[in-house]
């Protein structure tokens, strides 16, 4: 109380906002909450338009918007400061950018993991499945320099069917150069290449500040490598006239195990790896976030997708050297087969979405 007592004097000016996180508030309720506040000893005078000071309410109710508590988890009071930058949402907007895909990054996420990189002005950032490149856009507007890769050679060469509605080929400048050109960033683009992230192409040695990504899950993007004719698995594809590659399927547990070596061996000391990790929620632990000696695990933040599935926003950071005895110390960790259980994500998330649609026409039919 006695850091407030400054900002409470008879001679200053104040009012107070309320926000709430998964809940909405009347008005009434609102004003409600401000009343309550009577015990502090407010001296100044009410000021809505042009105050001295601003104090906020933040009440969290949760994550479940279908279970709502009548009182919040989490109460916080304190005076603001200064605004963060949501602007930066609006203006990144992926509705508005120049090129898309069917699994580009929301803005806002993406400046989050920018944050959660702690991604600042001259670092090197990379992303090995950059689809879009709606990653690189966010590391760029913090002055990064940025590159990335990916399987898909339509996408990295924008050709093919266009994502938008109402539109069928992709435009002759849709790429991720002209995504940066839009913002004005594109001085910090070193470039994309057309390569499979499982077979690293990269010299040996630490090249990267953070390694920012959001590898393919099996919903939208299908998970897939680089093959050969005789392995048992395999498909041809064409991509363009005198394009063909052969690929097969990718098991998402070998995509993060190789992501995290990927990161222990090319990261900077104190370098950071974000990605995004699937999650079947009934079987959720702790024990199935990948692990690597060389990385540690700094934070794991969930995102709900629906009752049954989430994605965990995992940030690790490097703080071993690799050595070649580290390029397979996975294979030696006991938890390794509870990894195995992302591979049927994506059968788990169709389950949950059949047995959805099942009930809603059964419910339909009473």
């Amino acid at each position: 109380m006695d850091k407030m007592l400054p900002y409470l004097q008879s001679d200053s000016t104040y009012k107070v906002h309320i926000h709430t996180f998964n809940k909405t508030l009347t008005q009434a309720q609102k004003i409600k909450k401000i009343d309550a506040l009577e015990f502090l000893p407010f001296k100044g005078k009410v000021n809505l338009k042009n105050p001295e000071h601003v104090f906020w309410i933040l009440e969290d109710y949760g994550m479940d918007p279908n279970n709502v508590p009548e009182e919040p988890f989490h109460l916080y009071f304190g005076r603001w400061i200064a605004d963060g930058q949501r602007e930066l949402i609006e203006s990144y907007s992926v509705k508005k950018r120049h090129f898309i895909g069917n699994t580009s990054m929301d803005a806002c996420l993406s400046f989050i993991m920018a944050n959660h990189g702690r991604v600042k002005p001259n670092d090197v950032v990379y992303d090995p499945f950059v689809g879009t490149g709606g990653l690189l856009i966010s590391s760029a507007h913090f002055g990064a320099y940025v590159c990335g890769a990916d399987i898909d050679y339509n996408t990295i060469h924008g050709l093919g069917k266009a994502s938008r509605k109402n539109q069928k080929w992709r435009g002759p400048d849709e790429n991720i150069r002209a995504n940066l050109r839009q913002y004005g960033l594109e001085k910090y683009y070193l470039d994309a290449l057309v390569s499979d992230s499982s077979r690293p192409i990269w010299r040996k040695g630490m090249l990267f500040d953070a390694i920012i990504t959001d590898p393919p899950y099996g919903i939208r993007e299908a998970t897939r490598r680089t093959g050969s004719q005789k392995e048992t698995v395999k498909s041809a594809e064409r991509s363009t006239d005198n394009h063909i590659f052969i690929s097969s399927s990718y098991h998402l547990s070998d995509i993060f195990f190789d992501l995290l070596k990927f990161a222990a061996e090319y990261l900077v000391m104190g370098g950071r790896l974000v990605y995004w990790l699937p999650v079947y929620r009934p079987e959720y632990t702790e024990e199935i976030i990948p692990r690597h000696p060389c990385l540690k695990l700094i934070s794991n933040c969930e995102q709900m997708l629906s009752s049954h599935t989430s994605r965990h926003l995992i940030t690790m950071e490097k703080v071993k050297e690799f050595k070649d005895q580290d390029q397979h110390s996975y294979l030696l960790d006991g938890q390794y087969m509870p990894y195995r259980g992302h591979n049927s994500f994506r059968e788990k998330y169709f389950s949950g979405v059949t047995k959805r649609i099942a009930k809603e026409e059964k419910d339909n039919q009473k």
